[in-house]
């Protein structure tokens, strides 16, 4: 294979992970000339870039001075392969461990089929290793982002499927496109940065694929740490009002003013209440309000596809694989569905 490819692993803190992923990664079945692994650390405190230079002096090293977070600490790396002419930039995650075989089988897919952007992996559990973390992630209208296929045991089926978004636990990416539309929001900082990513490479008109015959196992752990919620709360009102057409908008305003009643009155439930009026206060800053319009100005730029194609890969059920919630199910789903069932029909810009 004649494609040059740039390896990103941005860690923080992840000794305990790395003998495990850099072994993988340093055995990949790649020709070595066309890759090149960037392990960038995001001012790691453990002795993880230590172990790492001692036992990879073959990878480039790229030292940030703090946490940059997962989307600038990429984009560091993805700066990098762009400037050095790189075909490709797979992102990985810390947590993982490769397939010899599986950067080769994306590459492959995607010189396989046209106008992609993207292609991830199939990704599986470990140790369960025979359940499945993602087979590509689904975006629901209300700017929800969850795994499809978590924790079930896989199909079988290893034909390639298109995906609203790719994890950024595992993803090939063409440099080409990153220059055309760019890489991370970097102040979505560590959550939704890969939907948004996502959203914006099918707004341009390109398709996302997974490549169920690659496959990476993720050393997934679900947290429900209070940052966690303000950024993922934050993060997705931001992707909504910076991808969503103002008609759009408008039209889900009844079903996002009904769902975040909910979500507040779950949030002084669940002691995240302070956090859910953090979220609101970042919207009464005016510059957080040209942030985010300057970006919907940069995005309308690139912008091929209407929301009506978009929405096409959209969901209209919440399906978090990590909560078995018997109201969201029976009661909270099946209202939110109809709703975009509807949504779909309206929507024609």
């Amino acid at each position: 294979m004649k494609e040059k490819v740039a390896i990103i692993l941005v860690n923080f803190n992840g000794k305990k992970y790395l003998p495990d992923c850099l072994s993988s990664l340093a055995n990949l079945d790649y020709p070595k000339d066309n890759l090149k692994i960037f392990f960038i650390d995001n001012g790691s405190s453990d002795d993880s870039l230590e172990y790492a230079k001692n036992n990879y002096k073959d990878f480039e090293y790229v030292i940030n001075g703090k946490n940059l977070g997962f989307a600038e600490g990429n984009n560091v790396g993805i700066k990098k392969a762009i400037d050095l002419g790189f075909d490709f930039a797979y992102l990985i995650n810390q947590d993982t461990i490769s397939e010899p075989d599986s950067l080769k089988k994306l590459v492959y897919v995607m010189q396989n089929n046209e106008n992609i952007a993207a292609v991830q992996p199939r990704l599986m559990l470990w140790p369960e290793k025979d359940k499945v973390n993602s087979l590509g992630n689904s975006i629901h209208y209300l700017g929800f982002g969850f795994s499809g296929g978590g924790y079930q045991k896989f199909s079988g089926d290893l034909t390639p499927q298109e995906i609203a978004y790719p994890s950024g636990a595992a993803v090939l990416i063409k440099t080409e496109v990153l220059k055309k539309i760019g890489s991370f929001d970097a102040k979505l900082f560590a959550y939704h940065e890969d939907l948004d990513l996502g959203w914006r490479m099918r707004l341009a008109g390109y398709k996302i694929l997974v490549a169920p015959d690659a496959v990476v196992y993720h050393k997934y752990e679900f947290s429900r740490s209070i940052g966690k919620y303000y950024f993922m709360e934050r993060n997705r009102f931001i992707c909504l009002l910076e991808n969503y057409k103002l008609g759009t908008l408008i039209l889900i305003f009844p079903a996002l003013l009904f769902m975040e009643i909910g979500l507040f009155v779950y949030s002084i439930f669940s002691g995240f209440w302070l956090q859910k009026l953090k979220v609101y206060g970042y919207f009464l800053r005016q510059r957080n309000w040209q942030e985010i319009i300057r970006e919907r100005r940069e995005r309308r730029a690139i912008r091929v596809r209407r929301d009506r194609e978009v929405i096409k890969l959209f969901t209209g059920k919440i399906e978090f694989q990590e909560i078995d919630n018997f109201i969201l199910k029976y009661a909270v789903n099946p209202l939110f569905n109809f709703y975009f069932n509807i949504l779909k029909f309206l929507v024609r810009w």
